[in-house]
């Protein structure tokens, strides 16, 4: 079994409340839920409008499978115009750790 995990850094764009940046957040967790079946929510900055820190996971018994969905799951949130990714941050857990 692998579990592979990415933690993205975000700046919203032209965002001056909590309400916006929620506007902008929801729908990119609801992308990556509903497109590559993973778990994912908004797991930082919570308080500030302008930053966001989006957290998923996914589980597979191929590692192949796990890179794939992780790397398609950057690019989705790397190609939105809407936010600048500062940084992510990857991690891959398999049955030897």
């Amino acid at each position: 079994m692998y579990v592979g995990t990415l933690s993205f850094d975000l700046l919203l764009g032209d965002v001056r409340s909590l309400k916006e940046k929620r506007s902008v957040v929801r729908p990119i967790v609801a992308e990556l839920r509903r497109k590559y079946a993973v778990s994912a929510a908004e797991v930082d900055h919570l308080d500030l409008y302008r930053r966001s820190g989006i957290g998923l996971a996914t589980v597979s018994g191929d590692v192949g499978h796990v890179t794939e969905v992780l790397d398609q799951c950057e690019r989705l949130v790397a190609g939105r115009p809407e936010v600048e990714l500062l940084s992510v941050r990857r991690r891959l857990h398999g049955d030897d750790d």
